[in-house]
């Protein structure tokens, strides 16, 4: 009897301490995900070869998510969309080798146009960067990359 009083005792405690220590009077409701060939980004530096498919999605929040690219030519064919009804900002930005902007392209949400499309500015071959930016985004996107011509 004194085992049980003790387990329900500790599971009580831990139980009111998890419900207490995730409420909060200034709760968040706002989320932004990107993912890339199906695998969420969580943190800056992870690194993809060959085309990437990207999607993104958010209920008002922001983020910046930066990823590693393997590019074996000197230029990238590219394009994003998002949807129309989508509020906030989408941003691509992709530097080269030599970490030079060869791509630098914006969409405001719910507002025309909703998509960019086309071959960036030439660059340096080998490993590239490319940041994603969502601020203060709401809807859904895509964008994709392949190695140029």
């Amino acid at each position: 009897m004194r085992l049980a009083k003790f387990f329900f005792t500790i599971f009580t405690m831990v139980a009111l301490t998890a419900f207490v220590g995730c409420s909060s009077d200034d709760d968040n409701d706002t989320t932004v995900q990107v993912s890339i060939n199906g695998t969420v980004l969580f943190d800056n530096g992870d690194d993809f070869n060959g085309d990437v498919d990207g999607d993104f999605t958010g209920t008002g929040g922001s983020v910046t998510r930066t990823f590693l690219w393997r590019n074996n030519l000197t230029t990238a064919d590219y394009n994003a969309d998002i949807t129309a009804t989508t509020e906030g900002t989408f941003n691509m930005t992709v530097r080269d080798a030599d970490e030079n902007i060869v791509l630098n392209r914006s969409l405001d949400g719910a507002t025309e146009p909703d998509s960019f499309s086309g071959v960036t500015e030439s660059g340096t071959s080998g490993v590239w960067s490319v940041t994603i930016t969502l601020g203060s985004f709401t809807g859904d996107g895509s964008f994709s990359l392949s190695e140029g011509n």
